[in-house]
């Protein structure tokens, strides 16, 4: 067995092992395929084991690497932490922060307010990903979701940035050819234009009406969606009911080319700020947290 086996390969071997594939964590870790599967190869033997079982289809850890991924996952955190108190000490936030959140808020909110974050620290490099689902941090690597609405495992860290809530609301225009819904039980006779984003379930519109608790609506309507941009266009031009983030609507309710149906009514949609327990005392992440707050509070006034 040869003892001089570098952190960097245990990070590769990590990475695999989550995706469960060798092109995955290429893509993971912007490495090309061949690069990986040569330092998966040197790791194998440095400890003179297999580590993965290959087909031409999946790649299947092996026993022996279950053991080695493990262990490997106490190093790489032992190693993070020292950074991480080196940092601290410092007062330098240094080091990859792997970043995710949804299409809408990642893309108008939250990607200027990264740039920021690394321009006022210059050690930080931050890989900020948008995706259409909830994603298991622990399982796919990533340090820090941003996320809007209250589904949160019990295992993870959950830190409030901003209170929001989801709004019903429509363009005048549809509202004038199909009329103005007065109760909730009348949506399921409108074209609502569902969204399968994240946490929302499909079609199935869950309301919060003052103290009187939650109703549940399903609704349907001849289109729909898995991204909330895409819907809240259809709703601008007319096409039907949208219930979507306050931040979201709130500039075309300004502007009048969307109007709140059924006021009364509404989802609470908080942004969180969800890491894992092991990150709890990160300084990165840490720092991240707080700019991301003070930004949010600043700026909600402004979204677009």
């Amino acid at each position: 067995m040869n003892n001089d086996i570098q952190n960097s390969d245990l990070r590769v071997f990590a990475a695999v092992v989550r995706k469960a594939s060798f092109a995955g964590a290429a893509a993971e870790l912007g490495m090309s395929p061949a690069f990986v599967s040569k330092r998966i190869a040197v790791l194998e033997a440095a400890l003179g084991v297999r580590l993965f079982h290959r087909s031409t289809r999946k790649v299947v850890v092996s026993a022996d690497g279950e053991q080695v991924y493990a262990r490997a996952l106490t190093i790489l955190d032992s190693l993070d932490s020292l950074f991480d108190e080196v940092a601290e000490r410092q007062g330098v936030p240094r080091g990859q922060l792997r970043v995710s959140s949804s299409f809408g808020f990642g893309r108008n909110v939250l990607a200027p307010a990264i740039a920021q974050l690394v321009a006022a620290h210059p050690a930080l490099q931050v890989r900020f990903e948008v995706l259409d689902r909830l994603v298991d941090i622990m399982a796919e690597g990533f340090d820090l979701d941003i996320r809007v609405g209250e589904d949160i495992e019990p295992n993870l860290i959950a830190r409030k940035l901003m209170s929001n809530h989801r709004i019903l609301c429509a363009a005048p225009a549809y509202l004038v050819r199909r009329g103005t819904p007065r109760t909730v039980a009348e949506l399921s006779g409108h074209d609502c234009l569902p969204i399968k984003e994240r946490d929302l379930p499909f079609g199935v519109w869950r309301l919060r009406h003052g103290a009187d608790g939650d109703v549940v609506v399903k609704v349907t309507g001849p289109l729909s969606t898995n991204h909330g941009e895409i819907a809240l266009q259809w709703a601008v031009a007319g096409a039907g009911i949208v219930l979507r983030s306050l931040w979201d609507a709130q500039p075309h309710l300004e502007r009048g080319t969307l109007v709140q149906v059924l006021p009364g009514y509404t989802q609470e949609a908080n942004v969180w700020a969800v890491y894992p327990q092991r990150l709890a005392s990160s300084a990165k992440v840490r720092v991240c947290v707080d700019f991301l707050e003070r930004y949010l509070a600043c700026d909600n006034h402004r979204f677009p």
